[in-house]
């Protein structure tokens, strides 16, 4: 039993330990999504007040996030429950049954997976310094998501997170949607991707994952 497991059964007085192994690695395979109870209890087989109650728990163990939507009275039906993360990426690999760089390259969750990791790092480099991260993410009921928003006193910095490492222009069209919907609120966009080349494109600025805590400092 890996130590997370054990903490929390102790916590929890968890009696069915394979359920909530299998509740745990559903979970992992819905990083970076919207949470949705109902879904997650009825894929597990448990009440949705248990499925609360072991969220919360693995939230208080430190092994998830949930990452709050940002929402204002934009006239439009905005998305306002939270977006699930793990606090360990090496963790939810392991339970998706990765093990290798080759097997991540393929898997279908890499690019949720590098979302993750790129969360936890912009979130990580606020606590560390001491501040609330103020970081959220936007969702309209059309489907137009912003993974990232950091809120800086009135600015709202809209944030794209990519994993392919060849720049290309849709990339922009979620960080310009928000950008038009909030106006000189978000006077300036970013887009993470793997690729080396850096450049600014009008508002947006094109940064490498490995420059991402400049956002927020």
């Amino acid at each position: 039993m890996c130590r997370p497991e054990r903490d929390v059964r102790l916590l929890s007085q968890v009696h069915d330990l394979s359920q909530f192994q299998r509740f745990v690695r559903i979970c992992a395979g819905r990083i970076g999504q919207v949470l949705n109870l109902e879904s997650l209890s009825n894929d597990v087989g448990i009440s949705s007040k248990t499925t609360k109650a072991w969220l919360s728990l693995l939230e208080a163990s430190f092994i998830i996030v949930r990452l709050q939507p940002y929402f204002e009275n934009f006239g439009k039906r905005i998305i306002k429950s939270p977006k699930l993360y793990f606090t360990d990426v090496g963790l939810a690999c392991s339970l998706l049954g990765i093990e290798t760089v080759e097997q991540l390259s393929r898997d279908p969750l890499r690019g949720a997976l590098v979302e993750n990791l790129l969360v936890l790092e912009l979130i990580k480099a606020r606590l560390n310094r001491g501040l609330d991260p103020r970081l959220y993410y936007y969702r309209d009921s059309h489907g137009r998501e912003v993974d990232l928003i950091f809120q800086s006193a009135r600015e709202l910095l809209p944030v794209e997170i990519k994993a392919a490492k060849t720049f290309d222009k849709d990339f922009l069209k979620n960080v310009h949607f928000f950008q038009r919907l909030v106006g000189d609120r978000a006077p300036k966009g970013f887009v993470l991707y793997s690729g080396e080349h850096e450049q600014t494109i009008g508002s947006v600025e094109l940064l490498n994952h490995m420059h991402a805590e400049h956002i927020v400092l």
